[in-house]
């Protein structure tokens, strides 16, 4: 395996385990009361919208990225490309939007 492999299968071990050990111990640490049940789904739903943001500005990021690097070589080699490169990094940032608008949804309904 190479060195990049090693590395992602050793995050993703940690990334299991972390799920594994952090899981179990919210369902131990909970009462039956409905005060704490609530709370926790309080608490859940803010770690949703959280997740749902964080993934959305990571793929955009990593579109923007992909896109701007080709948008930039497209336009040095033909600069009346310009218009129609900034509508496909406009749709990548899109992405990140999506992700907020989730996100708010997520939180208007607590």
């Amino acid at each position: 395996m190479t060195r990049s492999r090693q590395l992602a299968f050793l995050m993703g071990a940690i990334f299991l385990y972390a799920l594994w050990s952090l899981f179990p111990a919210m369902g131990w640490a909970s009462e039956a009361s409905p005060v704490k049940a609530l709370a926790e789904a309080i608490g859940l739903a803010y770690i949703g919208a959280g997740v749902a943001v964080g993934f959305a500005c990571l793929a955009s990021g990593y579109a923007v990225a992909k896109i701007g690097s080709a948008a930039i070589g497209a336009v040095s080699e033909k600069p009346e490309l310009m218009g129609r490169t900034l509508v496909f990094l406009g749709l990548a940032e899109g992405i990140a939007i999506y992700g907020l608008i989730i996100a708010i949804m997520i939180l208007n309904k607590l």
